[in-house]
C-alpha cells in the first residue's frame, strides 16, 4: 500500500513538472492565429477567431512554412510542412504567427500557413421515380 502511494505521488510530480515545462516553452513568445486580411513586404494583418484584427511586423528573419493539408492515413497524420516565402501568402489564407514582442508591436519568428479548407458541398439525394 506505500508503495502504490509512493508511486501515485512520483507519477503526480511528473506529470506537474511535464505540464509546467511545456507552459513556459515559449517564454515571451505571443501566438496569432487566424485569416490573412491584409499582406506587405512589412507587415501582416490577421484577423482572429475573436474578430479583432492583429498586425504582426515582418522581418529579414522571420521563417515561413506553408502547411499542406493531406488525406490521413492513420490517426495523427495531419499532413506536411513545407519551407516558402512571403510571396507565397495570399489574403484568405489561414496563419499561426510565432512573434516576439519588441517595442509596442509584434515581430513574426515564424508564419506557418495554409489554405482555408474547401467548403463541404451538400449531398442531395437523388429524386425518386415517379410511379
Amino acid at each position: 500500500m506505500k508503495l502504490r502511494a509512493a508511486l501515485l505521488a512520483l507519477s503526480f510530480l511528473f506529470v506537474t513538472i511535464f505540464v509546467a515545462s511545456n507552459a513556459f516553452a515559449h517564454g515571451d513568445k505571443v501566438h496569432v492565429s487566424g485569416t490573412v486580411e491584409k499582406i506587405s513586404p512589412e507587415s501582416v494583418l490577421v484577423r482572429t477567431r475573436d474578430g479583432k484584427s492583429v498586425e504582426v511586423k515582418l522581418v529579414a528573419s522571420t521563417v515561413y512554412i506553408f502547411h499542406v493539408a493531406g488525406k490521413a492515413t492513420k490517426p495523427g497524420d495531419l499532413g506536411e510542412d513545407k519551407s516558402a516565402k512571403l510571396s507565397d501568402i495570399v489574403v484568405g489564407n489561414l496563419v499561426v504567427i510565432h512573434a516576439t514582442p519588441k517595442n509596442n508591436a509584434l515581430e513574426a519568428d515564424e508564419v506557418k500557413f495554409s489554405a482555408p479548407a474547401a467548403p463541404k458541398s451538400a449531398v442531395t439525394a437523388p429524386a425518386k421515380p415517379k410511379p
